[in-house]
C-alpha cells in the first residue's frame, strides 16, 4: 500500500493533541491515579501514544480518500457528510482497541466499567470533531490559494500568448486573401462588396476584442462564425459549406473564446476547398453539454504548415477549468472535435 503524502499541519496536530488525549483516556481508565501513579506516565502514556498513531495514521487514509471523492469547493457539504463517518470507522475502534486491549490484560490493573465506554466514545468524538474540523478548514484554504495560483497561471498564458494570438487570430494571409476577393468584388458586385466588407468589419473586431477574453457564450461564438462562414462562403463558393445546429438551451453556456473560428480555419487551412472536393463543417450540440465540430478530410499533398498552438491553447484552458474532456479524433476520413461547454456564471 502506497503511504499518504503526510500533511505537516496534520502530522502536528496529532503530536500537540496526543498528551491531553492521554490524559484524558488514563483519567478514565485510572481517575484520580494519573496524579500519583508515575507507572501511569512510563508505560502507559506510551502505549496510548502507539495505539493513536496507527489510529491518526487511519484517520489520514481516510481523510485522502475523501478529498479524492469529493476534492472541490462546491462538494464541501456531501465531503463533511462523508468525514463524519470517521467517527465510527476509525475513532471509536481506535477507543474501543484501547479499553479493551488495557482490560484483556489487566495493565497496571485495569478492569473495564460500563460507564468508561461512554467516556471512552465521548473523547474519542471530540478528538474527532477537533481534528476533522481544523483538517477541513485547512483543506479549503489551500483549495482557495489552489484555485488563486490557477487564475494566475492562466492570466499569465494569457500575457505570454497574447501576441502570438494576435499574429494567429489577425492572419495575414486571410487578410490578404480578403482584400484579393474584396477588389474583385468592387468591380463585379458593389453590392456584395459592401456585404463582404461589413462582415470582415465584424470578423476583426470580434478578433480584437476578444483576444483579451480567455471564455465566450456559444451565443457569442455562433454569430461570431456565421460571419466567419460568409467570408469563407464569399471566397470558396460551391467549394465550402458549414451546417450549425444547436440546442438554444446551451446558448449561454461557455467555451475558450474563438474555439469555433480556428477549427473552422484549421478545416480550410489543412484541406483541399474546390467544387470537386467541397469541404463540409459541422457545428453541432450534444445532449451532454458538448459541443461537437466535424469536418470531412480532402488533404492537400503539400500540408499547410502546422504549430498545433491553437488546438494546445484550447486544451490548457480546458486543463485549468478542470476539464479534461476534450476530445480531438481522425475517423473514417472525418476530423471531429468534440469541445466540453461549461454553465456560465460570467456573461462574459
Amino acid at each position: 500500500m502506497k503511504l499518504p503524502v503526510v500533511n505537516k499541519i496534520h502530522l502536528w496536530s496529532f503530536i500537540l493533541s496526543m498528551p491531553f488525549i492521554s490524559l484524558a483516556l488514563n483519567y478514565v481508565m485510572y481517575g484520580n491515579r494519573v496524579y500519583t501513579d508515575w507507572r501511569i506516565w512510563a508505560e502507559s502514556v506510551p502505549l496510548i501514544y502507539l495505539i493513536g498513531l496507527f489510529s491518526w495514521f487511519g484517520h489520514e487514509l481516510y481523510h485522502n480518500f475523501t478529498v479524492r471523492t469529493f476534492p472541490g469547493i462546491d462538494q464541501t457539504k456531501r465531503r463533511v457528510l462523508m468525514k463524519c463517518a470517521v467517527n465510527l470507522l476509525v475513532m471509536t475502534p481506535s477507543v474501543l482497541l484501547i479499553l479493551f486491549t488495557y482490560h484483556y490484560f489487566h495493565i497496571l490493573g485495569y478492569s473495564l466499567k460500563p460507564d468508561d465506554l461512554t467516556y471512552g466514545y465521548l473523547v474519542g468524538l471530540a478528538v474527532n470533531i477537533v481534528f476533522e474540523t481544523l483538517w477541513e478548514v485547512v483543506y479549503i484554504i489551500e483549495k482557495y490559494k489552489e484555485t488563486a495560483r490557477e487564475m494566475e497561471l492562466l492570466e499569465e498564458m494569457h500575457l505570454q500568448q497574447e501576441f502570438e494570438n494576435l499574429k494567429m487570430k489577425v492572419n495575414p494571409h486571410f487578410l490578404f486573401n480578403c482584400f484579393n476577393t474584396l477588389s474583385s468584388l468592387i468591380s463585379e458586385d458593389k453590392e456584395q462588396a459592401e456585404t463582404f466588407l461589413d462582415e470582415l468589419s465584424k470578423v476583426y473586431r470580434y478578433l480584437l476584442r476578444n483576444n483579451e477574453n480567455g471564455m465566450s457564450t456559444v451565443e457569442k461564438e455562433v454569430n461570431f462564425i456565421q460571419s466567419y462562414y460568409q467570408l469563407l462562403k464569399t471566397r470558396h463558393g460551391e467549394g465550402f459549406s458549414m451546417d450549425v445546429q444547436i440546442d438554444p438551451v446551451y446558448m449561454q453556456y461557455e467555451l475558450p473564446a474563438l474555439s469555433l473560428q480556428l477549427l473552422v480555419e484549421n478545416a480550410v487551412k489543412h484541406n483541399v476547398v474546390s467544387r470537386q472536393k467541397p469541404i463540409a463543417v459541422s457545428i453541432v450540440s450534444t445532449g451532454s453539454a458538448y459541443l461537437e465540430i466535424q469536418n470531412n478530410l480532402a488533404k492537400k499533398k503539400q500540408a499547410a504548415e502546422s504549430t498545433g498552438i491553437g488546438l494546445q491553447n484550447i486544451r490548457d484552458k480546458y486543463r485549468l477549468l478542470r476539464r479534461h474532456d476534450m476530445e480531438v479524433r481522425e475517423e473514417e476520413g472525418r476530423f471531429v472535435v468534440k469541445l466540453p461547454l461549461i454553465a456560465g456564471h460570467s456573461g462574459s
